[in-house]
């Protein structure tokens, strides 16, 4: 991209302009609309920190969202995205503009109102995303320094999710629905075996890496060899495990409504046999 022909400005932070390939598209960056107007010229090569977005329902829907939002905490909200964009090195689906502003107005609202949100899945999130977690973060350290206002620890968890489904293109209600049956699956190991695993420690992380991967797996089709003879040896020598697995994968099934391949439960099989020795 160079030279962009502004059709308008919205206010110090938001520019709609003519693009060559994409008709209109709005750019989005710190203090590029200063001084700027309608018929002018933007470089966009020498704007450093600058977001355009192509798609015409996110256009809309951030337009929607401007004159609900103070400039002030616009500014912040774009920085805090450019950080997400530098620390996670990827190019960000679009839709976190949207999608994000509009969680970090509502939170600073709420919290500056005193409302606090519980996030119920903070520690499922900690665990499956640690990088997109650590990046929340600093998200959250940046809107302190800017704003003075201090967002809960629940909020890194929100914030996490969205940083994960933007790097991976993934939509937000499918990250929030696997994390939820994370969760679920975890309540019935530890109802079946009648205990209660530190979730920090290194035994939850792996029973929810596993537990994550098997779901992605679902998700995209991908066949495990199942190795036969380990399977009727697991069923006769762990049958509460190898059952128990089975569980776990119906709920899985319905939950995601895809067909979950049967070396899924050997392997879960074996990693659960293990978590039941630790607690012997």
């Amino acid at each position: 991209m160079a030279n962009l022909l502004i059709d308008k400005v919205l206010n110090n932070n938001v520019l709609i302009a003519e693009h060559p390939s994409y008709e209109e598209v709005v750019l989005i960056g710190k203090g590029i609309g200063f001084n700027r107007k309608r018929g002018d010229y933007i470089d966009t090569d020498a704007v450093e920190k600058l977001f355009v977005l192509k798609n015409e329902k996110e256009q809309e829907n951030y337009i929607k969202l401007l004159p609900f939002i103070d400039n002030d905490f616009l500014e912040v909200i774009i920085s805090a995205i450019d950080l997400i964009k530098q620390r996670t090195h990827s190019v960000l689906n679009e839709h976190i503009h949207v999608a994000l502003t509009d969680h970090l107005m509502f939170a600073l609202t709420r919290v500056s109102q005193g409302m606090e949100m519980r996030n119920p899945f903070l520690v499922e999130t900690k665990t499956l995303y640690r990088h997109e977690y650590e990046v929340a973060a600093e998200v959250v350290q940046h809107i302190k320094e800017k704003t003075g206002i201090g967002l809960p620890v629940g909020e890194i968890g929100f914030i996490a999710l969205h940083i994960h489904s933007a790097i991976t293109n993934k939509n937000l209600s499918d990250v929030n629905q696997h994390s939820q049956l994370v969760g679920k699956l975890v309540e019935m190991v530890e109802e079946q075996f009648e205990i209660e695993i530190d979730k920090e420690g290194i035994d939850y992380m792996r029973l929810v890496r596993h537990l994550r991967f098997a779901i992605d797996r679902v998700m995209k089709g991908e066949k495990v060899d199942e190795p036969e003879k380990i399977a009727s040896l697991l069923k006769e020598e762990y049958p509460v495990c190898y059952n128990l697995s089975w569980k776990l994968i119906k709920v899985m099934q319905q939950s995601l409504k895809k067909k979950v391949f049967d070396a899924e439960a050997v392997y879960l099989t074996m990693h659960l046999q293990r978590l039941q020795n630790k607690f012997k």
